[in-house]
């Protein structure tokens, strides 16, 4: 499968995305635990099928020692018993963050409280920032069809 679009020949998406991924990596860097956020990146880039984001958040948590079996299991986080709480409440945040469309009310107050209980608020922050991250870029990947499978651990860091 060939891109539609080269964002790194593109004199637009150079200059737009320096800012975009800037934001990107302001949120590796803050106090939201580093495999929280990768199993929430996962999460969303799975409800969306980006496979670019799947390649590579993927590659990024079994690097940064996410095991095999949690990674395996992500996509059926309800029923697995590998995950913890707080994770848990990461993840269904993520969801319903990303199926906003599904529910008139979006991310309903119980979903919310149940992560306000493990994060605190700049945490919090970090979270919703993430999943608005992730939904944005796996709509840049999605729509321009960008190829998945040969992302290298630290590439865009």
């Amino acid at each position: 499968m060939d891109a539609r679009l080269n964002y790194f020949a593109s004199p637009v998406a150079g200059k737009a995305l320096k800012y975009f991924m800037s934001a990107g990596k302001a949120l590796k860097e803050s106090p939201l635990p580093a495999l929280t956020q990768e199993l929430v990146a996962l999460r969303v880039s799975q409800v969306n099928g980006c496979a670019v984001c799947l390649d590579m958040h993927g590659k990024e948590a079994a690097a940064a020692g996410e095991s095999q079996v949690r990674l395996s299991l992500v996509a059926a986080w309800r029923e697995a018993t590998v995950f913890t709480e707080a994770e848990r409440a990461a993840l269904e945040l993520a969801e319903q963050g990303t199926r906003v469309a599904d529910a008139a009310d979006g991310v309903s107050d119980e979903v919310w409280a149940r992560a306000a209980k493990h994060y605190d608020e700049e945490q919090l922050t970090a979270l919703v920032l993430l999943v608005s991250f992730m939904n944005t870029v796996n709509r840049l990947n999605i729509i321009t069809r960008q190829p998945a499978g040969d992302y290298k651990v630290g590439q865009f860091h």
